[in-house]
């Protein structure tokens, strides 16, 4: 998969076909948007585009909102792959670039600099500055630019429109569960395993503690059943994030208790896979009574993640 950074001077491409967006989350709704793109590329011997932007154009029009992200951009670019597209354009997005207006946008980027041939967007597509062209507007400068508009119907799942605001919605509840279905997968932060304060071994449960990146949305504080990922190996476990409050409260981690022996993992990159909550976050009386709660906490976990695999086939 190739990756472009700007829309300008790379040549014609065998018939292009795009999609536009953000694509935080990569869930079922983008994927569908994707999935079309490639398949009418690929028929049209063509070239399945994506087009995205860097960075966010909430870090350049509203710095202030506390924007996280679901997926980080490593991801997002494997996410691209596996949906079938062809090359990535990064948009670099500017207080200049938001100041083309619908038509400038159609006719600098989409046609003159992108040569499009079809696009596929959601039904609720705006562009242009202040966001001023709708769909009917695209429909329209696409006849005048020379490529076809197709608006896609929003994907629904839970008895709601699939958004990456929703997901983030019910991360951060902890209702990852639910948050999977609406992905296709489920949500995981993935890190580099540092040393601890060595709290899980004094208490009988060695932990892999992980930092939680501050860009990233990180599930509401408690417990979780998990599945942790490193070198190609899965590994059942039980994950902790949260700041420890029974010790006094300190640096939010997370912290992954795996179930099967593991060799000394500091400097290991891992992916931790949350399945579903546990518990939310509380503080216990002292380090028995958390002992205890944490045995109860992993038996817990077998049992959802003995029920999870029952039921998606996993």
């Amino acid at each position: 998969m190739k990756v472009t950074r700007g829309y300008r001077g790379e040549g014609v491409r065998p018939y292009p076909v795009a999609t536009i967006g953000n694509f935080d989350g990569h869930h079922i709704g983008h994927r569908a948007l994707l999935r079309a793109v490639s398949q009418t590329a690929h028929k049209a011997g063509g070239t399945a585009l994506a087009l995205t932007f860097d960075p966010h154009p909430v870090k350049i029009l509203a710095p202030h909102v506390d924007l996280r992200f679901l997926t980080g951009p490593e991801e997002k670019l494997v996410r691209f792959q596996e949906a079938g597209i062809d090359e990535v354009v990064f948009l670099e997005f500017s207080r200049t670039f938001a100041m083309l207006s619908p038509e400038g946008f159609a006719e600098q980027v989409l046609s003159q600099g992108l040569g499009l041939k079809e696009l596929f967007v959601g039904q609720h597509f705006a562009f242009g500055h202040k966001r001023a062209g709708k769909i009917a507007d695209l429909v329209a400068l696409g006849e005048r630019y020379g490529f076809a508009v197709h608006p896609m119907d929003p994907v629904a799942a839970s008895g709601g429109v699939v958004s990456s605001t929703r997901i983030r919605q019910l991360i951060q509840a902890g209702d990852v569960a639910h948050a999977a279905l609406l992905l296709g997968r489920q949500y995981a932060m993935t890190g580099v395993v540092a040393p601890g304060a060595q709290r899980g071994q004094e208490l009988g449960w060695r932990t892999a503690n992980l930092p939680v990146p501050p860009d990233r949305v990180a599930p509401a504080d408690g417990v979780y059943a998990t599945v942790a990922v490193w070198n190609q190996r899965r590994c059942d476990s039980v994950a902790y994030i949260g700041t420890r409050p029974t010790f006094g409260a300190g640096e939010r981690l997370l912290e992954v208790h795996l179930f099967d022996d593991a060799p000394d993992l500091y400097g290991h990159q891992m992916a931790v896979e949350f399945v579903d909550l546990v518990r939310l976050d509380r503080q216990f009386s002292g380090a028995d009574a958390l002992s205890r709660q944490i045995a109860r906490d992993v038996e817990s976990v077998r049992t959802m993640l003995q029920k999870h695999r029952e039921v998606s086939g996993k």
